[in-house]
């Protein structure tokens, strides 16, 4: 990867680069507004590729405009040129155009660069953001070209279902090319698409498990499940050898628009920074759920926005700074204690 560069006091010796090739959510709650503040809340310099428009508000999407291919691409090709990247965050596509224009820019990426793709098919508010062409695109392009994906439940099943059936069109003559384990866990997968319905709180570990194989049998290197469907609040992380659960607390009174897009940006954002895709996707969870934890509900009459920046410690530091109670930072153990407490938990249970 090359991205991290420690010295010996365990700084990088230059700043980390991280790309959102994702949508705009004008409301800010998600998209690569999201994005930009979880690369932020990381430590890194976050930049940015525009696949689509969205008109939005904490009540729901109004209108989605995408954004020409040759344009996505060149927002691409300029980054590339000039700063470099050390990992990419992909989330909305948009429409299947913009899905290959995208598959062009992964693979004009330097070797060896970490993506993490977030499979963004519908928002929180239930509009759908993702056409069955681009659907295709995803799963037959994109997503064999990820180091990380990080579906949630429902999405893991749309795409377990999209590459059963692709996979039973092309294998009608045969199936030798067909792994033996990839299509028992693709058609098992199927079956339990269909075999709850109603909502996913009762998804047993067993039927997650399967899931997780079922995407990672499409191409990525490592699946992150996360379970903010299910009714543990359990990530299960699969890399082909290692099935690790990755615990973490549920926040009813939260806030958790846009947690999906920060937590695959956190992620990718720790992979820049030379972790290794567990702990990131530890740190990720860890971050996340404190995000959502304290949520801004007093934004919108719908679902708020995550805040995994501390807005609100933010703002008790300004009007500090600006009485003149705060000389040199003077508190930053306190923003220790309120931002960097979760990193420390991630690093501890990493090495157990």
């Amino acid at each position: 990867m090359g991205a991290r560069r420690r010295t010996v006091a365990g700084m990088t010796s230059r700043t980390p680069r991280v790309l959102s090739i994702a949508g705009s959510d004008s409301g800010g709650g998600a998209g690569i507004q999201a994005d930009l503040k979880a690369f932020a809340r990381c430590g890194v310099h976050g930049m940015t590729a525009i696949t689509a428009i969205t008109a939005q508000s904490t009540t729901g999407v109004v209108a989605v405009q995408a954004v020409a291919p040759e344009i996505v691409l060149a927002q691409v090709r300029a980054v590339l040129g000039d700063i470099g990247v050390d990992a990419v965050k992909v989330g909305m596509l948009g429409g299947a155009d913009v899905a290959r224009a995208v598959a062009q820019a992964l693979r004009e990426l330097p070797r060896g660069t970490p993506v993490v793709v977030d499979p963004v098919m519908v928002s929180e508010s239930g509009a759908r953001l993702l056409g069955d062409e681009a659907q295709r695109v995803l799963v037959e392009e994109v997503l064999p070209l990820a180091t990380v994906a990080t579906p949630n439940v429902p999405e893991a099943r749309v795409l377990a279902c999209a590459r059963a059936g692709t996979r039973a069109r092309t294998h009608l003559g045969g199936d030798n090319d067909l792994e033996q384990g990839d299509a028992a866990d693709l058609t098992r997968a199927h079956a339990r698409a269909h075999a709850h319905p109603g909502g996913d709180n009762d998804l047993e570990q067993e039927d997650a498990l399967e899931l997780a194989r079922a995407v990672k049998a499409l191409g990525p290197r490592c699946v992150v499940l996360t379970g903010g469907h299910r009714k543990r609040a359990v990530d299960l992380f699969v890399d082909g050898e290692t099935v690790v659960e990755i615990p973490g607390e549920r926040h009813p009174d939260g806030a958790a628009h846009g947690s999906g897009c920060t937590h695959s940006s956190v992620l990718a954002a720790q992979l820049a920074l030379g972790e290794t895709p567990l702990q990131a996707a530890r740190i990720a969870r860890a971050l996340t759920g404190q995000a959502v934890r304290r949520g801004l509900r007093d934004v919108g009459v719908g679902a708020g926005p995550v805040d995994v920046l501390g807005l609100e410690w933010l703002r008790g530091g300004l009007e500090e700074a600006g009485g003149g109670a705060r000389e040199g930072g003077g508190s930053a153990g306190s923003a220790g204690g309120i931002i960097g407490g979760d990193e420390a938990a991630a690093a501890e249970a990493g090495s157990r």
